[in-house]
C-alpha cells in the first residue's frame, strides 16, 4: 500500500509481510495439546452436536485421535457442498465473529478462526470430514508444515450426520496423552459449557480399553449463596476444607481461561488465594489472548471486573475467617482430647499419688479468657473414649426407673487382648509396702469386669509379694536396687503379660506440696496473644485454665505441623503440671520430674 508523505512524517498502514510465516507462528501458539482438544470440542457444541465422541486408538503402528459429532456439519457453500475451502482460506475470519455481530451468535463461543490450526501441537496429519446436502461424504487433508490443503470426496455406504476430525500420527512427546486425562480436562475446562447445552461427551481409550464420560466437575464444600449477582459476573465459590489443589478458576461464557484467578496480578491476594475456597468466575466481556485462549487481556474490561468483584471479596473474608476460627477450635478440642488421653495413660504408669492433680474423674468446666481473640477449649477429661472412667472402671448410673435398657452389641466387653500393671514406673522406699494393681483390656482399652486369672512374678531384682493371684498384689523389698515385677493374666485360652519396673532406694524425695491442695481436673487451654513477650505458658489456678501465648516464635514454628504442634501443647502442659505438683524442688530435680512425664505422656500421644 502507498505511503503518504507530509513534510517529514511518515503514516502507513500494517499488514502482513509473510502470509505462511504469521500461519506457522498461529498454529504453533498453542503450547497445551489438552487446550486445543477443548478446542475441537468447542467447535463441536457450537455446531449443535448433543453427542460428541473422542476416541483414541492405534491404527497399522500409528497413534490417533479423532472427534466425531452429530452436529450440523461444515456450512454449505452454493453448490450444497462442505465449504472445505472457506475453513482453510479464511483464518483469523472466522464466520462466528460475524454470527456474534449480528446477534445470531448467542451460545456461540469461537471467534477467532485459528482453533483449527492448533492441530500441530496434536499431530502431523489432520482429516476433517462432512456429508453434503446430498448425502456424500467428502473429506479435507491438512498436513503441519504444509500450506497446501486437499479435498475429495469419500466412498462411505452411509454418509453420517456432523463432522468427525481424525489427527494422525500423534506426536512422539503425547504418549502420556491417556483417555482419562483428557476426561479430566475437559471435565474442569468446559464445565459450564457442557452442563449449559446438555451435550453428551465421551472418551473412549481403545490403548488402555477404558471409556470415559466426560461429567462437569463438581467442587467440595458449602456453596456460598449470598454473593452479589450480576449479569457482567457469575460467581459460584463454594468454602471447603484447605486443600492443594484449590482455586477459584476464571471462565468465560462457560469455558475455562485461568485455571486459578490468582495468576492474573489484580486477583493475587486474599481471599482469592485463600485454599478454603474452590469454584469459578464466569466473565462473558473479557477479552481473551487469540493465541492460547489462557488469558486475558488486561484492558478496560478487566478493570471493570475487579471493581465489579470487590464486594464480594470482603464477604468471601468473613467467610474464610469464621471457617477458620472453626477449624482451630476443632482442632483445640481433638488436641485437648489427645493430651487428655495420653496423660491418663501416663499416669497408669506413674504413681497416682506423686501426682495427685491429675485428677481426671472430675469434670473439667469450660473457661472463657477476657481476649476476645482467646480460643477456650474444655472436655469431659473424666472419660476416656469408651466412657468409662480413667481408672478403667465403668460409669453405673442411677435412675429412678426400674428397667436398664438393653445394651447394644457394641456395648459389650471384648475379650481379654491386654494387660498393664500400674503403676508401671515408681520409686519404694526400703522396707516399705506398694500394692501394685492389674488392668486387664479388651480391643478397646475398656477393663474387664469379668473374672481374669493372674499370676505375679518377681522377674529380676530381690523382694516379697503377697496376694500373687490376685487382681492387686503387695510388694516390699529389703534392700535398694531395681526390680523388675512381671504379671500373666488368663482368662479362657487368651494370655497376656506385662511387666513394671520398681527403684527401691534408702531415701525418698520429700513432697512439697501445701497441705490444702485439692485435686483438680485436666484443665483446659486458651490463647493468648503476646508476641512481645518471652513466656511461652501460664496456669490459671482459680480459673483451672492454661494460657498458651501463641504469639511466641516456638508456638509459630510449631503451627507449622499439627503433630509438631500437639507436642508443643502437651509439653507446656507437662511444664504446668510439674510446677504446680512439685513447687520449691531444685531445678534439676523438676527438669527430672518434666523428663519423666513428657516420656510417658508422648508415648501415648497419637
Amino acid at each position: 500500500m502507498a505511503t503518504v508523505r507530509k513534510s517529514n512524517r511518515t503514516t502507513g498502514k500494517l499488514r502482513i509481510g509473510d502470509d505462511w510465516n504469521a500461519i506457522t507462528i498461529i498454529a504453533l501458539s498453542q503450547s497445551n495439546p489438552l487446550k486445543a482438544v477443548a478446542e475441537f470440542v468447542e467447535n463441536s457444541i457450537d455446531a449443535g452436536a448433543t453427542d460428541i465422541e473422542i476416541v483414541r486408538g492405534r491404527e497399522r503402528g500409528e497413534p490417533y485421535l479423532s472427534i466425531r459429532d452429530n452436529g450440523r456439519g461444515i456450512l454449505k457453500d452454493d453448490q450444497g457442498l462442505p465449504n472445505f475451502q472457506y475453513v482453510a482460506t479464511h483464518i483469523c475470519d472466522s464466520i462466528k465473529r460475524q454470527l456474534k455481530t449480528s446477534g445470531a451468535g448467542n451460545g456461540v463461543q469461537g471467534e477467532f478462526g485459528i482453533g483449527l490450526l492448533s492441530f500441530w501441537t496434536v499431530g502431523e496429519t489432520l482429516l476433517m470430514r462432512s456429508a453434503s446436502d446430498d448425502g456424500k461424504a467428502y473429506e479435507m487433508r491438512m498436513a503441519k508444515g504444509d500450506p497446501t490443503y486437499t479435498v475429495i470426496p469419500r466412498r462411505t455406504l452411509f454418509a453420517e450426520s456432523g463432522t468427525e476430525l481424525i489427527i494422525k500420527p500423534l506426536l512422539p512427546g503425547l504418549r502420556q496423552f491417556s483417555g482419562e486425562k483428557i476426561q479430566w480436562y475437559l471435565a474442569s475446562e468446559l464445565r459450564d459449557r457442557i452442563r449449559q447445552s446438555g451435550v453428551k461427551v465421551s472418551v473412549t481409550d481403545r490403548q488402555a480399553r477404558k471409556q470415559f464420560l466426560v461429567e462437569p466437575r463438581q467442587f467440595d464444600g458449602r456453596l456460598l449463596r449470598d454473593l452479589p449477582a450480576s449479569e457482567a459476573a457469575y460467581l459460584e465459590i463454594y468454602l471447603s476444607e484447605p486443600a492443594p489443589d484449590s482455586g477459584v478458576g476464571l471462565y468465560r461464557s462457560g469455558t475455562r481461561v485461568l485455571a486459578s484467578i490468582t495468576e492474573l496480578v489484580a486477583f493475587n491476594h486474599a481471599p482469592w488465594n485463600s485454599p478454603y475456597l474452590q469454584g469459578i468466575v464466569d466473565a462473558p466481556q473479557l477479552t481473551l489472548t487469540p493465541g492460547t485462549r489462557l488469558g486475558v487481556i488486561q484492558d478496560a474490561r478487566l478493570d471493570e471486573l475487579v471493581d465489579l468483584l470487590k464486594p464480594a471479596e470482603e464477604i468471601l473474608s468473613q467467610a474464610i475467617e469464621a471457617q477458620r476460627h472453626a477449624e482451630e477450635e476443632r482442632a483445640s478440642r481433638q488436641i485437648l482430647r489427645t493430651i487428655t488421653r495420653a496423660f491418663r495413660e501416663a499416669l497408669i504408669t506413674l504413681p497416682a499419688e506423686e501426682y495427685d492433680w491429675f485428677d481426671l474423674q472430675r469434670q473439667t468446666k469450660p473457661a472463657r479468657d477476657g481476649n476476645v481473640n482467646d480460643e477456650v477449649e474444655s472436655t469431659d477429661a473424666e472419660l476416656d473414649d469408651t466412657g468409662d472412667l480413667a481408672d478403667g472402671s465403668p460409669i453405673i448410673e442411677h435412675d429412678d426407673a426400674t428397667e436398664t435398657p438393653q445394651k447394644q452389641f457394641f456395648e459389650y466387653i471384648g475379650p481379654l487382648t491386654s494387660v498393664r500393671i500400674t503403676p508401671t514406673s515408681c520409686v519404694v522406699r526400703v522396707g516399705q509396702t506398694r500394692t501394685f494393681r492389674a488392668l486387664a483390656r479388651d480391643q478397646k482399652k475398656r477393663q474387664i469386669d469379668r473374672e481374669v486369672l493372674y499370676q505375679w512374678r518377681v522377674l529380676e531384682g530381690s523382694a516379697h509379694l503377697e496376694h500373687i493371684d490376685a487382681e492387686i498384689v503387695t510388694f516390699k523389698a529389703d534392700e535398694p536396687g531395681l526390680v523388675r515385677l512381671g504379671v500373666i493374666a488368663t482368662e479362657g485360652g487368651l494370655v497376656c503379660e506385662a511387666d513394671a519396673l520398681v527403684t527401691v532406694t534408702e531415701t525418698l524425695v520429700a513432697s512439697s506440696r501445701p497441705g490444702g491442695d485439692t485435686r483438680q481436673g485436666l484443665p483446659a487451654y486458651s490463647f493468648r496473644r503476646a508476641a512481645g513477650e518471652l513466656w511461652r505458658s501460664r496456669f490459671e489456678v482459680e480459673r483451672n485454665l492454661i494460657i498458651v501465648n501463641s504469639g511466641h516464635r516456638d508456638f509459630v514454628y510449631a503451627s507449622k505441623s499439627k503433630s509438631l504442634k500437639l507436642r508443643y501443647i502437651c509439653r507446656l502442659y507437662a511444664k504446668e503440671l510439674v510446677l504446680k505438683n512439685f513447687p520449691g524442688l531444685r531445678p534439676d530435680e523438676l527438669l527430672e520430674r518434666m523428663l519423666e512425664i513428657s516420656m510417658y505422656t508422648e508415648e501415648n500421644l497419637r
